[in-house]
Order: structure tokens, then C-alpha cells, then sequence
């Protein structure tokens, strides 16, 4: 059964562009990896970013942490792990992790929910974001999209 809280993993192999003189992945790729876990969390949910916004709805970041802990390098398995951690009508918010993992465990990563995480915890952090409409004024998710904001809220 589906349930929002549950994290949510995704697999990801380090690509050589992705790395940077130091032979590390450059820090900027794990917030760009963050925002794939967010999409590939809607996904695997049923919906998405598509059909979100052909409703009116955009998802702007107003917040984000990110915390480094050990550098991923090239051609590493990672997953990126994504939950929702808050829900109301006009704001929602995720945790994010990157961890490398065996090449057995990213071969498993795919459509999985789980609350024990795989692997070694790379990155954490997480984003906070705000539903608006197409002039960036609020909006409220639960009035234009009922059935993706209980979707959202079901822990």
C-alpha cells in the first residue's frame, strides 16, 4: 500500500560529467538529484509534474537543505531516497537522501517503498515548497486537485 511517508527510492549512477576537477560529484548535481526524487516520487504516485501543471498548479522551491557527508564519485550506484514529511493546501515538504549503494541494492532500489534505507548516507536535506497558479499567486491544492492532496496527506 502506498503511503506518502514511506520513502521512496530511486536509482542513479554517477555520470563523468556529473563530477567535478576533484574527481567528486559537484555539489550542485545533488540538488538537481533531489528534484528527480521529487518527480519520480509524483510518478510512482500516479501523477505528474505534466498533468500538475496542465491543472494550473506550479511547485516553486522556497526552501532547501542540504547537508554534505561524504562525496559520491564517478560511475558510484546511488539512490536518491524521497519522502513527504508535511502536507497542508498550500505548502508540501520533502526529505531527501543520496546513498551509495551495492550494485545488488540499486538493482532493487527500483519502485520501492521502504523505511529502512540502503547503503551509505551521502547527502541529506530536503525542500519545502508552495502551490501556486499560473500568475504566482497561492493556491490551494486541495480545492483544484483533491484527490493529489489526499494522496500527499495519506501517512
Amino acid at each position: 500500500m502506498f503511503s506518502s511517508s514511506s520513502w521512496f527510492l530511486h536509482p542513479i549512477r554517477v555520470r563523468y560529467q556529473e563530477t567535478d576537477q576533484m574527481k567528486v560529484v559537484f555539489h550542485g548535481n545533488y540538488v538537481t538529484w533531489f528534484e528527480i526524487g521529487r518527480t519520480e516520487w509524483i510518478r510512482n504516485a500516479g501523477y505528474n509534474y505534466k498533468l500538475i501543471e496542465e491543472q494550473g498548479l506550479l511547485l516553486p522551491v522556497i526552501d532547501l537543505q542540504c547537508r554534505y557527508l561524504l562525496p559520491a564519485r564517478y560511475d558510484d550506484t546511488l539512490v536518491v531516497c524521497t519522502r513527504v514529511v508535511e502536507c497542508s493546501p498550500v505548502r508540501v515538504a520533502f526529505d531527501s537522501q543520496i546513498r551509495r549503494v551495492s550494485i545488488e541494492d540499486f538493482h532493487a532500489a527500483e519502485l520501492k517503498d521502504s523505511e529502512l534505507l540502503p547503503g551509505e548516507l551521502l547527502v541529506e536535506g530536503g525542500t519545502k515548497h508552495v502551490w501556486v497558479n499560473t500568475e504566482w499567486k497561492p493556491a490551494r491544492i486541495n480545492k483544484v486537485m483533491p484527490e493529489l492532496f489526499e494522496l500527499l496527506r495519506t501517512k
